[in-house]
């Protein structure tokens, strides 16, 4: 794929964000890996005035230096450090979905209420500490939070995914946002009956391949 087509399907996915209710104005960012250089969205840019240009460019190695008509967004720290520190992180999709961000406020990991939890590598979703967003304390919590996992939550402030794809990490961005509305609402009623060890370590080994192909 071309640079301008990831650009572009950067900005399409931003818009897909919106459109699902994973994220609300421009408070997400997703990124992708193109080569040695990481491609984020912009800084407070309405994804609907968008433009392929726009889309910030930065070095895999570097520390912030970036090329483009427009700042990168301010959670580039993150970003980066997931792409250049992890082979498997192709994008990466940060939001504020209402219940993963519910969760977070609550300081609330989310146990093996469900065999899906599986798809996110490991038996938990694992919260992130609170740090200001965009800071360097944050990178370090969310790369913590992260080992192992495809997914985390952020306290008192949202999620993250990553994926092999663009369209895998938003895929594991609609799965979470489903898996933690799921639940808020089991809370609701006396809590879930959890699964075991055994059980999750059983779905992930029969889910090889499962969700969107790349």
């Amino acid at each position: 794929m071309s640079e301008l087509n990831v650009r572009k399907e950067i900005i399409e996915y931003c818009l897909e964000m919106n459109a699902l209710g994973i994220n609300q104005g421009t408070s997400g960012n997703i990124s992708a890996k193109y080569g040695d250089r990481m491609l984020i969205s912009p800084s407070a840019t309405p994804y609907s005035k968008c433009k392929p240009e726009m889309i910030a460019s930065m070095p895999l190695d570097g520390d912030g230096e970036w090329d483009g008509p427009r700042k990168p967004s301010t959670e580039w720290r993150f970003h980066l450090a997931l792409h250049s520190t992890r082979d498997d992180v192709q994008s990466v999709v940060h939001a504020h979905p209402i219940y993963c961000t519910t969760l977070a406020m609550a300081r609330k990991t989310i146990p093996a209420c469900h065999y899906m939890i599986a798809a996110f590598g490991g038996n938990t979703i694992e919260l992130a500490d609170y740090a200001l967003f965009g800071s360097a304390e944050l990178n370090r919590h969310v790369l913590k939070a992260m080992k192992n996992r495809t997914a985390c939550l952020m306290a008192n402030h949202g999620m993250c995914t990553v994926g092999e794809s663009l369209e895998k990490a938003m895929w594991r961005a609609v799965e979470l946002e489903t898996l933690a509305h799921q639940y808020f609402n089991t809370l609701q009623i006396g809590g879930p009956v959890l699964l075991s060890d055994r059980q999750i370590a059983a779905t992930a080994k029969s889910m090889s391949g499962y969700g969107v192909q790349d």
